[in-house]
């Protein structure tokens, strides 16, 4: 709680500070996340007020940092932290930095990382409509009344699952998980089904009202139904649930998509590469 009380305050719309709260939480709740190492995750403190954060999402070579403004004399201290105990894969850790984190950017150019890909995700201002029409045939599901299993077969089907390892096998476990952490807002997602009431399309929804943020995780359509203007109905009703509560802006990804239907640049992410070696490749 008290990480992602500071992960609250030092929010900014471009994340120059670190990623947003729901971030993390989302991550903690999903069956995708390898928890083994968490322990490892380091924070930082004074007079009991956390300053900085450093810690790994997936994989677990990826490394996140937070760091509130004002402590940027830390940001040597913290790469060097996770190059020493962060993980490593096959001896090598990658930095997972955004633009504006100018100090743990040149705290990790110094340690010999190496400045590599990245790109810019998308997000929606709120000072603009967003208004896509559903399609003849679909239909939102009511607020709140969405069903754990559909949302998890949506998501087997939507994020290819079911043509890389089979059949869904019926297991919705992950998403009740995720519905009920302590700060999951399952009364805003958007459901989308058919005349059959199967779920063709789903957007997720981490209100996060300190931030005025409408953190948007994650966002599928089955393959079948791709095309249709699923997914631009889904954010469109996203922003018809989200402004009337405050909320100012809402985050997409880093697909064109979002560009097309009106999310604008705004996160840039850039990835920075280190090889320790095969002798620390275990750690």
């Amino acid at each position: 709680m008290d990480v992602r009380k500071f992960m609250v305050e030092v929010y900014e719309r471009d994340w120059r500070n670190g990623v947003p709260a729901p971030f993390l939480e989302y991550a903690l709740s999903s069956s995708w996340m390898d928890t083994l190492l968490t322990h490892r995750f380091r924070i930082w403190e004074e007079e009991g007020r956390i300053v900085a954060f450093v810690f790994y999402e997936n994989p677990m070579s990826d490394i996140y940092f937070s760091l509130r403004p004002g402590y940027e004399e830390l940001a040597e201290e913290m790469v060097d932290y996770a190059g020493r105990y962060m993980p490593k894969k096959d001896g090598k850790q990658k930095l997972v930095l955004f633009e504006g984190q100018k100090a743990v950017m040149d705290a990790a150019g110094k340690a010999g990382y190496v400045r590599g890909g990245g790109y810019n995700e998308r997000v929606y201002d709120f000072g603009k409509s967003l208004d896509y029409s559903l399609p003849e045939g679909f239909h939102f599901v009511e607020p709140g009344e969405a069903e754990a299993g559909k949302i998890a077969e949506c998501c087997w089907k939507g994020f290819d699952h079911e043509q890389e390892e089979g059949p869904w096998d019926g297991n919705d476990e992950d998403v009740r998980r995720c519905m009920t952490t302590p700060h999951a807002t399952p009364l805003y997602p958007v459901a989308i089904a058919n005349e059959q009431q199967e779920y063709v399309c789903f957007a997720g929804m981490w209100w996060t009202p300190e931030n005025h943020l409408a953190y948007m995780e994650p966002l599928c359509t089955v393959p079948r139904y791709r095309g249709k203007g699923l997914a631009s109905a889904a954010l469109s009703e996203l922003y018809r649930r989200m402004k009337p509560l405050g909320a100012t802006h809402m985050t997409g990804g880093g697909d064109p998509f979002y560009e097309k239907i009106g999310f604008e640049p705004c996160i840039g992410w850039t990835f920075w590469e280190r090889d320790f070696g095969m002798q620390t490749s275990r750690i």
